[in-house]
Formats: structure tokens, sequence, C-alpha cells
């Protein structure tokens, strides 16, 4: 479990870099707080900050209950196509919201494997 718990956090680590990005970009395109609009390039930082939160809330008792129930090498894995994921979504959306497209689907799918393998896992463990 102890590469699922580095993968965690490597995720929460990328998120909190996301954080920073969206600070930054605050001040260089002069959209001051609590304001969330007023630039498009402001606004594309954080459009990914936010949906990567909204990832997150998923991917994390996702990726522990695959562990659990399933196979926590597997998790780690999959847990690293979701962070390289969103990644790629951030410098997608950054550079072109249109283009955002591999990345979210990446990042969906490594999630959506976690989430639905562990209800299969757990289910299984009952049968």
């Amino acid at each position: 479990m102890a590469w699922v718990t580095i993968v965690a956090m490597l995720a929460l680590l990328e998120y909190f870099f996301f954080s920073i990005k969206v600070g930054q970009a605050r001040g260089k395109y002069g959209v001051k707080a609590p304001a969330t609009t007023g630039n498009e390039h402001f606004e594309r930082y954080n459009r990914v900050h936010q949906n990567t939160l909204e990832q997150l809330i998923m991917f994390i008792p996702g990726l522990f209950a695959f562990a659990t129930f399933v196979s926590p090498n597997w998790a780690a894995i999959i847990g690293v196509v979701f962070i390289v994921g969103r990644g790629l979504y951030f410098n997608l959306y950054i550079s072109d919201p249109d283009k955002r497209g591999p990345g979210v689907l990446v990042s969906l799918l490594a999630t959506a494997t976690l989430v639905i393998g562990a209800l299969v896992g757990a289910v299984m463990t009952l049968i």
C-alpha cells in the first residue's frame, strides 16, 4: 500500500502545483480575489484547478478501494496514468481549451477503471 499512498500524495502535489499556477495567473493577469473571471487566460488556469478538484473526489477513494479489493500494484499504476492525464489536461487546456480532450480521456478512464474495478472487487468479496 505504500506505492498507492505515494501515488495519492503525488496527485495531491500535482493539485497543489495547479493551485500555485492559479495564484501566479491571478497576479499576471490582474484578476483580484475574490473574482474568478475577467481574463480568459486566468480562467483557464482556474478551470484546470477546479476540474482537477472535481476529479480528485472520485480518484482518491477509488484508488484506495481498488488497492484494497483488487490490487495495490495495479491501483498504483492506474493512479500514475491519472496523474499523467491531469498533467496532459493542464498543458492542453492552458494552450487551447478546445484541445483538452486527450487529457480528459486519459484521467477519466483511469478514474472510471479504479471506481468500477473497486466496486466489482468489493462485490466479489461478498459472493
